[in-house]
């Protein structure tokens, strides 16, 4: 039977037009060499080269021979390099979920770009959904990590990592009282806001950040009294901007830059803030994950770095 190492003798000899000196490239003794061809010219059928006083030449029938030897040793380190690459992570496809709100988080985009840039022979899909949703969509295998901003009882069976934690702004028209410029740079009270009517996006799209913002309000003595409620966090800046109410979002959600609103700060003592986590299925982790990871890692202590802490 033909195999590998007489391909690669064969198209050494052929590369040298010599056989000593292609057992010397080789590391193997001549002899040995000399045996290993003839016993691949009797497979084959007929010499694959005309020995001379000086080396040796191909053939008719080892030209036709080396040139399909070739193609098969350079398919095969291709199948064994891009192998290798798959099982780093490099190649294939990663599935990224994120909750609505973190879609707006500056980790979130500057990790998935990074990735992009430093893989780009890896095919990215990016799903959004609610954080049980996403939770479900990872325990069955269709998402391979998601950006989260809560962690549900189900999700005790990932491996979930904070990553990041924001502050919540006050968002409200800009005709709004609270958003007075003389006020501008005071922070806010959450007990001042009791008598206002909230927007918030449905409990069911952004469970996580929406039970926070209540057991805020309620630990601050109020239950907040909800005027409209939207189908996606997105859409409350919308509806502040047409003067419906105030709403709580995350500090990143303000980069939206939606005309008509203005924020405001909360005092530490509000008890609000957005943190983000990353899940993914524990069993082994893939490659690719771990090279997402490895790159929110990095953008995350980046984030921390620019903001002091």
């Amino acid at each position: 039977m033909i195999e590998m190492r007489h391909l690669r003798y064969a198209v050494a000899i052929a590369d040298e037009g010599h056989v000593t000196r292609a057992a010397e490239k080789l590391g193997i003794q001549q002899p040995p060499l000399s045996q290993q061809i003839r016993s691949l010219e009797a497979m084959v059928g007929t010499p694959l080269f005309h020995r001379l006083p000086r080396g040796v030449v191909l053939t008719d029938a080892g030209e036709v021979f080396m040139a399909r030897a070739r193609q098969i040793l350079s398919d095969l380190s291709d199948a064994v390099e891009e192998t290798q690459r798959a099982a780093r992570g490099e190649t294939g496809a990663l599935s990224i979920g994120f909750t609505s709100s973190a879609a707006f988080h500056p980790l979130v985009s500057s990790a998935v770009r990074g990735l992009r840039f430093s893989l780009p022979e890896l095919s990215l899909r990016l799903e959004e959904g609610a954080t049980d949703e996403l939770t479900a969509d990872l325990l069955a295998g269709r998402v391979d990590v998601a950006f989260l901003r809560g962690v549900t009882l189900e999700a005790a069976k990932l491996s979930v990592e904070h990553v990041h934690q924001e502050d919540m702004l006050l968002a409200m028209p800009d005709d709004h009282a609270l958003a007075d410029p003389q006020q501008d740079g005071a922070l806010l009270e959450l007990k001042d806001l009791a008598g206002e009517t909230f927007i918030f996006y449905r409990r069911q799209s952004g469970q996580g950040l929406y039970d926070r913002i209540i057991a805020a309000c309620q630990t601050a003595g109020f239950s907040p009294k909800v005027g409209q409620d939207a189908p996606k966090l997105a859409s409350t800046l919308s509806l502040v901007a047409a003067g419906l109410g105030v709403s709580i979002i995350p500090e990143s959600m303000a980069r939206l830059e939606t005309s008509g609103i203005a924020y405001r700060r909360f005092s530490e003592t509000s008890g609000l803030s957005a943190p983000l986590y990353l899940a993914w299925r524990p069993e082994p982790a893939r490659a690719a994950v771990t090279n997402l990871i490895q790159e929110v890692t990095i953008r995350a202590k980046q984030l921390e770095t620019a903001a002091g802490r």
